[in-house]
């Protein structure tokens, strides 16, 4: 039997491929970077987030054709859209299974599955979810005895050693590339928050490539990948792994990562505020008190003083301070740098828990209320004639603050831990069965 050209040369590609060799172990060709990620490799995971919406309703006719919609018609059934996001992630305990990734890679997501490098794929389970620290960590089902990377100490990085990002960019499965570390306590701004003591690398980091490991020669995890900066090409960013293993076991262990705080108030500044203090510009954290036994008044913080930077992340005013304190971690040693009067003060100080209990007597004494768990909501008991909220009644409901819905009292201090230094909240309120809003102001 005699094969076509084509045919031929197929078969003596197969047979040719088929019996390539690998290289030698001492062949030039294994350099540090192929070595470190033919080891780090098998634990890298691609990551589908699936989410089901209600979108406009079908018509029979846009059923069976694909058009003919009534949006008007409310008897014709839903129409269900799929979306599905993408994303990478990396395993940190093979024995049982546990995945690191982004928080936004499984954001918002009813379904989530994990393909490994072999093809095999599982369901996984969020095991917990930080967006502020923009951490999560996925429980694979049924996934027992699997590759897992190994932690580096990303304490003693150095600037210029080279960096190894695996990922799936725009859904190419394991994609690598290699830069260098370029610099290390980087602080990044969006919509959703501030994120702090970053890595920067140079190593190209892609839509897809969020939630991958960033490694260094030996294949240790160094990192997480979670931001590319769109103004430049070049300039990627990772959580350092230190601290997403400490995000980690808070989140395996407490559900959650405590909330923290100094033990100070504060306000954003105005022109006349700033002038009258001798600042150049109405920017920072103008401190309004200094709460007892605090880390502000053991560090000698004093009302009066405006708060600059949070290790060396620029504090433009009351949201910047609460959301890069909402990035730091449990022990962590803080240098605030502040202006008092016409002198500039550096002040060291740890943060502490704000816990449940103190936050919520605050609250009570901010706001000048007092308050009971309700269905539904918060009930007031009692609301001070001469306080903020003197407009409300016993047995009127809170179920709202600033548009975030605050069904249980837990929902509700978490809001005031948000909104603690605002000097006006939006409060979304039910009496007798009707709903309204109102406009806290705090003077």
């Amino acid at each position: 039997m005699r094969l076509s050209p084509l045919l031929a040369g197929l078969a003596c590609l197969l047979l040719t491929t088929s019996g390539i060799a690998a290289p030698a172990p001492d062949s030039p060709r294994l350099t540090p970077v192929v070595r470190a990620v033919n080891a780090a490799a098998p634990a890298v995971v691609n990551i589908t987030s699936t989410h089901i919406i209600e979108g406009q309703r079908r018509s029979p006719l846009e059923q069976f054709f694909g058009f003919g919609e009534d949006p008007f018609d409310l008897s014709l059934p839903p129409r269900r859209e799929k979306r599905v996001s993408l994303g990478s992630g990396v395993i940190v305990d093979g024995a049982r299974g546990l995945v690191l990734t982004n928080a936004h890679v499984i954001a918002g997501g009813d379904d989530v599955m994990v393909r490994l490098q072999d093809g095999r794929e599982f369901p996984a389970a969020v095991k917990g979810a930080d967006p502020d620290f923009d951490i999560a960590v996925l429980e694979m089902r049924g996934a027992r005895n699997l590759p897992a990377v190994r932690m580096a100490d990303s304490s003693d990085i150095l600037p210029g050693e080279t960096a190894i990002a695996i990922g799936n960019p725009f859904g190419y499965n394991h994609t690598v590339t290699v830069g260098v570390i370029s610099a290390m306590g980087r602080t990044i701004r969006s919509e959703d928050g501030v994120l702090t003591d970053l890595l920067q690398t140079d190593a190209a980091i892609n839509p897809g490539n969020s939630g991958g490991p960033l490694l260094n020669l030996e294949g240790q995890l160094i990192g997480i990948n979670t931001a590319v900066s769109a103004k430049g090409e070049g300039i990627g960013f990772a959580i350092p792994v230190n601290k997403a293993r400490r995000v980690m076991d808070n989140l395996l262990h407490g559900g959650r990562v405590s909330p923290l705080w100094l033990g100070l108030s504060g306000e954003d500044l105005d022109q006349r505020i700033a002038m009258a203090l001798g600042l150049k510009e109405a920017r920072g954290l103008l401190v309004t008190a200094v709460f007892n036994g605090g880390p502000a008044q053991r560090a000698g913080m004093e009302p009066g003083d405006v708060i600059l930077e949070i290790n060396k992340a620029v504090v433009d005013d009351r949201r910047d301070y609460l959301n890069i304190l909402r990035n730091q971690l449990p022990g962590e040693q803080l240098v605030l740098r502040i202006a008092r009067g016409e002198r500039e003060l550096h002040l060291t100080m740890t943060p502490v828990p704000f816990d449940d209990e103190t936050a919520r007597r605050m609250m009570e004494a901010r706001w000048g209320l007092s308050l009971q768990g309700a269905r539904g909501g918060v009930a007031v008991v009692e609301a001070r004639r001469d306080g903020p909220a003197s407009f409300l009644r016993r047995g009127d409901v809170i179920v709202g603050v600033g548009g975030t819905r605050t069904a249980t009292m837990e929902a509700l201090v978490e809001a005031f831990r948000r909104e603690r230094m605002a000097n006006q909240v939006l409060l979304h309120v039910i009496r007798n069965g009707r709903e309204y809003y109102a406009r806290l102001i705090v003077r």
